[in-house]
């Protein structure tokens, strides 16, 4: 038995044209692999952004409601751990920075082997001290988006040259892993781009297949900031042709892994998964990015393709979610759910590959920690906002590793006062002790993820028609049917082990 798993980015839905007739983007691979597919039209996110993603496909249970980004727990049962078990060899191949920064610990360290390519957005691999010691930031006057010294440093030593790119790099460095290992079996390689997350830097060639415009050096802009609703046409158009272009870079570098399944004919035997953690605004409803937006469909409505040896490449139109791969990949190894340690959320999407059933949830449950709780059926959208959105209160993050990102929760981010606030408490699902921190204890330094500003565009709670107003430009004002969504959302919420101040925080 063997698995391909390629974990890209921020990879927008609306841009591949197999799920958006009108997109201009060129992806032939994704294409391809689409042929030979179960196309997913009804996946979702659970916990976003990055790390709280990956942990819930590594773990099979949603995370958001329990706390914010941080590391893999003692008490998580990780999927490489249960796949040593049939003795299956796990590798990852990756430049996804954040697994080697503070709040990133432990997701590899369980694989049986692992390559960080490094380079990508806030590395500082390339980045030199000057006569002061530590460079200071100057932002050039009126530059749009954000600004990063330290990658500034890495586009340098890129120079434009597409085989430095960290995820050309990454995804072919994965084709060579496969091509040596090709007769091996009982392996799961782990294959994740970075791209085609921010900043969207590209060489030229690829730009040009989207945009002509020529900008002046350092002030050509490629990295949209957080916390930026509007930007003047020229940027925005700018901003949206380098999201393409990476794109279609990434697109060529998976055709390097398909060429090798294609050149041993490792379809007859291999499972091939192609995925991403979350997608991106790219200024619809006049927003960009992630994080502290309001949770529209653009991030949290996914694409998935599952190819695999006796499985017909079709539509499956079934509800899913990220935390439903643990479990199919166990599956795909003769691994049962009674080895996990922890009761799980994700359910084996093996049934509907093999057209056993249509269905194997009725709901889906996402969000990011502290703001909206979202519910969604497959035919609306019910957005939960606090009920006290400056309050957001009570709200409390459990967990053993304290650790955010690029921050402890400690000393850094707390008074001694505030330290003493700390209780010792358990989840519902599990008996290891856990810290209890009262959120607003926190500073939180992460823009993108501070307490006091991801709320900071919340409004009412919404209801939508997926089937109406798939945009999400026109809410529902209905009072029984959001009733009857609220309802839906208190009962997904205790499916997933909620903790009981997330009902009291949410008005439920």
């Amino acid at each position: 038995m063997k698995a391909v798993f390629i974990l890209l980015d921020s990879l927008n839905r609306r841009c591949l044209s197999l799920y958006n007739n009108s997109s201009e983007v060129q992806t032939p691979n994704i294409d391809r692999l689409a042929q030979r597919s179960c196309v997913f039209d009804q996946h979702w996110c659970g916990s976003a952004p990055c790390m709280p993603a990956r942990r819930d496909i590594l773990t099979g249970r949603l995370n958001f409601l329990e706390r914010p980004w941080g590391g893999i727990e003692p008490f998580d049962h990780v999927l490489p751990t249960l796949l040593k078990t049939k003795n299956v060899f796990t590798h990852m191949e990756t430049d996804h920075i954040h697994y080697a920064e503070c709040g990133g610990e432990n997701y590899w360290t369980a694989f049986t082997s692992w390559r960080l390519h490094r380079g990508a957005e806030s590395d500082k691999c390339n980045w030199m001290p000057d006569t002061t010691g530590i460079p200071p930031v100057v932002r050039p006057e009126n530059y749009p988006g954000a600004w990063s010294p330290s990658y500034m440093a890495t586009r340098e030593a890129y120079g434009g040259v597409e085989a430095r790119y960290s995820t050309p790099r990454t995804l072919t460095a994965a084709a060579d892993w496969l091509e040596r290992n090709h007769e091996a079996d009982n392996f799961l390689l782990w294959a994740e781009g970075f791209d085609p997350h921010e900043p969207f830097d590209v060489p030229d060639e690829y730009l040009a297949m989207y945009d002509d415009v020529q900008y002046d050096g350092e002030m050509d802009p490629y990295w949209p900031a957080y916390i930026i609703k509007d930007y003047p046409p020229k940027v925005a158009k700018r901003f949206r042709a380098r999201y393409k272009a990476l794109l279609t870079m990434t697109d060529h570098y998976v055709g390097r892994v398909l060429e090798v399944l294609d050149r041993y004919d490792m379809w007859e035997d291999t499972l091939v998964i192609l995925t991403t953690d979350h997608g991106y605004l790219l200024g619809e409803h006049g927003y960009w990015a992630k994080n502290n937006i309001p949770d529209y469909n653009e991030v949290y409505h996914l694409p998935m393709l599952i190819a695999a040896p006796g499985v017909q490449p079709g539509r499956c139109t079934a509800l899913t979610q990220n935390i439903d791969l643990f479990p199919t990949i166990l599956e795909y190894f003769g691994i049962g759910l009674g080895l996990c340690r922890n009761p799980i959320h994700g359910r084996s999407l093996w049934p509907l590959l093999r057209g056993e059933i249509n269905a194997v949830r009725d709901t889906v449950l996402y969000g990011t920690y502290g703001k909206s709780v979202c519910v969604g059926d497959g035919h609306r959208v019910y957005i939960r906002e606090p009920v006290d959105p400056k309050v957001n209160a009570p709200l409390y993050l459990y967990g053993s590793t304290m650790t955010m990102l690029h921050q402890y929760i400690g000393y850094d981010t707390m008074s001694s006062e505030e330290i003493n606030s700390i209780e010792v408490s358990h989840l519902p699902w599990t008996n290891y002790p856990v810290y209890k921190i009262a959120a607003d204890k926190i500073h939180w330094m992460n823009l993108s993820l501070r307490f006091d500003q991801v709320n900071q565009y919340a409004g009412k709670s919404r209801l939508y028609d997926l089937e109406q107003d798939y945009a999400q430009e026109h809410p529902i004002c209905n009072a029984a049917l959001e009733e009857l969504y609220m309802e839906k959302l208190r009962q997904a919420m205790k499916a997933h082990n909620s903790p009981e101040e997330q009902f009291q925080r949410l008005g439920l």
